[in-house]
């Protein structure tokens, strides 16, 4: 490869401040803190990058060793979506589970002590919440990642939600503007399309990211779908009407505009990444997210000198590369100035103070159970857990279901993993005469996994069913318990009511 760029003038420092790339590894690469030397003003974490808290307070004072203002972004929006626990699932519910319970006091407590632990871990930019309102009950990437289809609920839980997390000093990103919620494709695949009139966008996707920019929300992250009443050729992420005529100019959002991944194949493989970041920016973007699976320096570099040649050609604005990464310094400065600074108290009010437990508290107000069987269960059941393909914002390394926290109460519980090729057969056999819990997941959206559902409730009427996604498929089985997500406190409290172990 051939760069352009001698890598210290002002415009391409101004191209290298507007990435957001991520990296491979637990520690910083050289390649990486020589690029931040050069201008690189953010990067990205995600599940590759921890091993651990202290190892991520050690990685990102490394990091900030460089430069001490850097930004350093994590996609930690909790529950099924967990970067920071990613190898034993987050502490706290995600979303859904909020928006079930409906308090925004817990929404903001929630949010203020994952900022805190996110701060306490060096991070000051993180890549939630989702504001999108999950209209379309089959849409296979948001489910629980929205707090709800009813769009005053998600907006004043997204509100709640940026107010907690940036009293903690950690900048919130609200995604995915204009919304993707009432998608039936997933943007990591291929580019969805949402054909709603400009009416029922207004009414409906807008309303939480009015109230994400009421509530000051530092960043807001467009999405890479096709919306044909706001624009017919470009999607959100590079379209100027969509993010500077109706995102800066209409709602008056004056903070950093994020794109979503912009290796996404409903980008990448339309556009390119090289092309698709361009126009990005051009279209009114402030920094392009890169990392998910592009990880080294030659995509850093190929994304900087694709800027840098695009100004050159007179293809983009000089003068809106530069407004740009003014915006991304602008941010940094904030988070900066806030460390150590955040909300006067916040670390010793109730329900953020050290080692607290407010995760498991919303994951155990979030359950809907309909009762009816003799409970508890004293005796070490079977799990059966019916497992769908997991999308790649959730990540197959992330555990989830109750069985673990199942066998800490009942020792001697077994469990089973079966997807679409299984048979109620091959469950039945290894129960036993063991009682069965059945752990499905967006049932509603999975007809194999509804007709093995169907097939076990016919042999063993007895069956505890707990629906880890959406409940939207009426509750079945002797005992039935929504969890509204599928974090490890949304199995523990899930757990602790089959036990007979859950607090008055």
């Amino acid at each position: 490869m051939t760069t352009i760029t001698t890598g210290t003038d002002t415009l391409t420092r101004d191209a290298l401040a507007v990435l957001q790339p991520g990296f491979a590894g637990t520690t910083a690469p050289d390649w990486l803190l020589r690029r931040i030397g050069e201008g690189l003003a953010s990067v990205g974490l995600f599940g590759r990058n921890v091993a651990s808290p202290g190892q991520v307070a050690a990685l990102t004072a490394r990091l900030r060793a460089e430069r001490d203002d850097l930004l350093v972004a994590i996609d930690e929006e909790s529950g099924d979506v967990t970067r920071l626990e990613v190898r034993t699932g987050s502490s706290f519910p995600g979303n859904l589970a909020l928006g079930a319970v409906d308090d925004t006091e817990l929404t903001r407590d929630v949010a203020r002590e994952l900022g805190r632990r996110l701060a306490e871990c060096g991070v000051n930019l993180n890549w939630a919440p989702s504001a999108d309102v999950n209209s379309n009950p089959d849409n296979p990437v948001i489910g629980v990642r929205s707090f709800g289809a009813d769009t005053a609920l998600v907006a004043r839980h997204t509100a709640a939600y940026i107010e907690g997390l940036q009293a903690a000093g950690v900048a919130a990103c609200t995604k995915h503007f204009p919304g993707h919620g009432d998608t039936a494709v997933d943007s990591h695949h291929a580019l969805p399309r949402i054909d709603a009139d400009l009416a029922t966008l207004h009414a409906r996707e807008l309303v939480p990211f009015r109230a994400a920019v009421a509530a000051g929300s530092k960043a807001v992250m467009s999405a890479h779908i096709l919306l044909p009443a706001l624009d017919r050729e470009r999607p959100a992420t590079l379209s100027p009407q969509i993010i500077t005529g109706l995102l800066r100019q209409e709602l008056g959002y004056q903070g950093l505009i994020v794109t979503d991944g912009i290796e996404m194949r409903a980008i990448a493989s339309t556009y390119g990444i090289e092309r698709g970041s361009v126009l990005a920016v051009a279209a009114g973007a402030d920094a392009i997210c890169v990392g998910g699976g592009l990880s080294d320096e030659d995509t850093v570099l190929r994304l900087r000198d694709a800027l840098v040649a695009a100004v050159r050609a007179g293809e983009l604005p000089e003068e809106r590369l530069a407004d740009a990464a003014a915006r991304v310094r602008a941010l940094a400065e904030w988070t900066r100035r806030a460390r150590g600074a955040a909300e006067p108290g916040a670390a010793s009010q109730e329900g953020t103070a050290p080692g607290t437990d407010i995760g498991l508290t919303a994951a155990r107000r979030a359950l809907k159970i309909t009762a009816g069987a003799r409970l508890p269960q004293t005796t070490a059941p079977y799990v059966a857990a019916f497992t769908p393909v997991t999308n790649i914002a959730v990540g197959h390394e992330t555990p989830w279901g109750i069985a673990v926290e199942l066998t800490a109460l009942l020792p001697g519980t077994e469990t089973g993993t079966y997807d679409a090729g299984s048979s109620v057969d091959e469950v039945l056999r290894a129960a036993a005469a063991r009682r069965i819990v059945a752990v499905v997941r967006d049932v509603h959206r999975h007809p194999w996994m509804a007709a093995a559902l169907d097939g076990l409730l016919a042999a063993r009427p007895d069956t505890v069913v707990v629906e880890m996604g959406v409940p939207r498929a009426a509750p079945r089985g002797s005992l039935h318990i929504a969890t509204h997500g599928a974090a490890r406190v949304c199995g523990r409290a899930a757990a602790e009511v089959i036990a007979g172990a859950a607090p008055a």
